[in-house]
């Protein structure tokens, strides 16, 4: 059975090999998948989508942060008084 490709751009083993500059173009700035054998073995990731798959993680982890602490009471503060 054949698994779900999350890329549009895909390119096999052999031509990444051959030029992985190329390779990676061909997605135009977007993820690539690789594949063997038409199944997909691994994911290329720019480095600046990588980068922003990281800050919305962050952003994702301190949104779960901020639901948990919503409840608690809230504690004034003068910025003055420092």
């Amino acid at each position: 059975m054949a698994r779900q490709t999350f890329t549009e751009a895909t390119v096999s083993i052999s031509e990444l090999k051959k030029n992985p500059m190329a390779a990676l173009d061909s997605g135009a700035g977007f993820p690539i998948a690789v594949l063997n054998r038409n199944e997909p073995i691994f994911y290329c990731v720019p480095a600046a989508v990588y980068e922003a798959m990281l800050d919305r993680l962050d952003d994702h982890e301190l949104v779960a942060v901020v639901a948990e602490r919503s409840g608690e009471p809230s504690i004034r503060v003068d910025l003055n008084e420092f």
